[in-house]
């Protein structure tokens, strides 16, 4: 074994892979760019590098500066963990090149199985099933749409150079696809470098189901059960499970097989991921492979006990796997969910900002890099953390994960966290039969959730608590009862306070309130006389977090804001950013008129590109970014003049 292992990312992957090289003895090296300077894994580890800016393109897909830094720092090995360059032959190659080992599959089973059309062909040369589409060179317009209706509808664009979820449309009609392929093909260049795609016949309906699989040099190959990773939003993971509720001993072994063989006809080594799309009717599909190891894989560890991490290690120098397949063993049942920084009630945009309370729950394997006052930047992927849960059925680690997620405290930034809440107590999702399809009918209208009288009652009062918010207010000894008015969103509270508690009235309803205990972050309140309740909170000037029973929200006393009225007119004429992200792409100029709908500006954040439509018919009087910049939530981009409503010719 070598004694020396550089982590070639970031977060919680690479704390992850830091606990087992210590715990194999290993001298760890981190990487890291300049809005990560005081991350976790850059403190935690035993050296660390700068590669660069904050732009993943600066800096974690920089692979000459990563293996310089592998040189400066005296690394012998280099673990890519997942994203960023983990499936890059290129880097691998490089890696290998500088005299290092890499901890991954050689780099031509990564050519073979990192372009999907390749590694369709591969498959079906193994003779495993195959979606039927096209996967061919030719990538113009024509050819394409005549591929499409050959294939039929609905189908799925997919990046023919990558995956996580860029560069994957649905498309359901011929005059959805060329819209379609524009945007996949955008994706597809500014996330892998490389705008080929390929298209497959959509199989509505069926589950998503990946076999973890384990190679050696010596010719040995094991799986490691399947995943059921069917809870998806914009084709991406939210929610993974082991054994798949929808796959019995005999599918499993098939599946298993089928794995195996593509693994095997690619001169596999390492860990990787077959992924099948499961039919209602029990058949299967090869879609893609995975040549590394997975966001998911702590889920195959709860069930199997071992650690992946250390395998990979030990295959990386040549040693056979520790176990055949004969001896895996697995145990009850794991399940795991991804906490994002994205406002599900608003299409699962992403989210950025600063993280003032982070209190994971106890009771369950939470892998995250998150401290206090961590600001989430707009740079990487939305993921903050991972809980998993492992229990002797299906519903005990269903039930027991739904309870960690609502006892996990994350305020100052947009979660998915009630939503994923919502998933695991759902009565579909319980009785295992949720497919691809069950996010986006199930949960096709997902509504903010708007606190109670009580929520804003405490709200005002903490900021009556805060100097900086209403200072000497309750101070005053000769106006024990004076009001205090705020305003949250539309909801106005009448607030006062005499003899150690207040009394607020919001909306005709009237709430007494007392602080039992309050601490920097956490309150304990006693309402209208009787009952308590514990509160997470955090005080950000105007703007109050609070957090109660898996859900968060942000009170911001707008008072003194410009009345709703007059912001709507604003937003009629403005285009504003939703969020921190970059210009990729701007569609129009000074001048141009539009209609209602048109496609104005592309941003990209944490990996998806998002467009921003004309909100009216208007004529644009200024364009106030380029491709390139970097915005921020609310920083106008286009300036609008409505246009008057046009009628309809006779």
């Amino acid at each position: 074994m070598f004694c020396s292992l550089l982590i070639a990312n970031r977060g919680e992957i690479a704390l992850r892979v830091m606990r087992t090289a210590r715990r194999l003895g290993l001298r760890t090296v981190a990487v890291y760019s300049e809005a990560d300077r005081d991350a976790r894994h850059a403190r935690e580890a035993d050296d660390a590098v700068c590669i660069g800016g904050a732009s993943p393109r600066e800096s974690y897909l920089d692979a000459t500066a990563i293996v310089a830094a592998a040189r400066r720092a005296g690394a012998e090995a280099v673990h890519p963990g997942y994203g960023f360059l983990a499936e890059s032959a290129a880097f691998a190659q490089a890696v290998l090149d500088a005299g290092l080992v890499w901890v991954g599959p050689p780099p031509a089973a990564m050519r073979a199985l990192g372009d999907k059309a390749q590694a369709k062909r591969l498959a079906r040369a193994a003779g495993v099933p195959v979606l039927p589409g096209y996967d061919g060179a030719e990538q113009g317009d024509a050819a394409l749409a005549q591929a499409a209706r050959d294939t039929g509808y609905p189908l799925m664009i997919k990046a023919a150079a990558g995956g996580g979820g860029r560069g994957m449309r649905l498309v359901r009609s011929a005059q959805e696809l060329a819209p379609a392929l524009a945007q996949a093909r955008s994706e597809a260049e500014h996330g892998f470098g490389d705008a080929r795609v390929l298209l497959e016949h959509a199989l509505e309906g069926a589950r998503h189901v990946e076999v973890q699989i384990f190679a050696d040099t010596q010719g040995n190959c094991v799986h490691l059960g399947e995943r059921d990773c069917s809870v998806q939003r914009r084709h991406q993971k939210l929610i993974e499970e082991s054994p798949s509720p929808a796959v019995d001993a005999a599918q499993r072994e098939r599946l298993a097989g089928a794995a195996i063989a593509v693994a095997r006809a690619a001169g596999y080594v390492g860990a990787g991921t077959i992924e099948f799309l499961l039919g209602e009717d029990g058949r299967f599909w090869f879609i893609e492979a995975n040549a590394r190891l997975q966001v998911e894989h702590p889920v195959t560890e709860l069930l199997t006990g071992l650690d992946l991490v250390e395998w990979q290690l030990r295959v990386a120098v040549g040693e056979k796997l520790p176990l055949r397949q004969q001896d895996v063993r697995f145990d009850g049942h794991a399940i795991e969910a991804r906490l994002c920084a994205e406002d599900p009630a608003h299409g699962f945009l992403p989210q950025s900002g600063r993280l003032h309370v982070w209190r994971p729950a106890a009771g369950v394997r939470v892998d995250h890099a998150l401290e206090h006052d961590d600001v989430i930047g707009p740079h990487y992927d939305s993921l903050l953390a991972k809980l998993i849960a492992h229990g002797t059925t299906r519903d005990e680690a269903r039930v027991r994960l739904a309870a960690a997620l609502e006892a996990t405290v994350a305020l100052g930034v947009t979660t998915n966290q009630a939503f994923l809440v919502g998933v695991l107590r759902d009565p579909q999702f319980a009785r295992a039969g949720a497919n691809t399809a069950f996010v986006a009918l199930r949960f096709a209208r997902v509504e903010a959730a708007q606190p109670d009288a009580a929520l804003l009652a405490i709200g005002a009062a903490l900021l009556a608590e805060s100097a900086a918010g209403y200072g000497e207010w309750r101070s005053w000894s000769n106006n024990p009862a004076r009001l205090m008015r705020t305003r949250f969103g539309e909801r106005d509270v009448a607030l006062t306070y005499s003899q150690g508690a207040y009394a607020a009235r919001i909306d005709g309803a009237s709430v007494a309130l007392r602080f039992v205990a309050l601490e920097r972050q956490r309150a304990r309140v006693e309402l209208d006389g009787g009952r308590e309740e514990s509160l997470a909170y955090a005080l950000e000037g105007e703007v109050v977090h609070l957090a109660r029973t898996g859900r968060s929200w942000r009170l911001e006393n707008v008072l003194h804001a410009p009345p709703a009225k007059r912001a709507a007119e604003l937003a009629e004429r403005r285009l504003v950013s939703p969020m921190n992200g970059r210009v990729a792409a701007v569609h129009v100029r000074a001048g141009d008129e539009v209609e209602a709908g048109a496609a104005l500006i592309v941003l990209e954040a944490m990996k998806m590109e998002h467009g921003l439509a004309a909100p009216a018919a208007a004529s644009v009087r200024a364009v106030h970014v380029a491709p390139g910049a970097q915005v921020a939530p609310g920083q106008v981009l286009l300036e609008l003049e409505p246009l008057p409503a046009r009628h309809a010719t006779p």
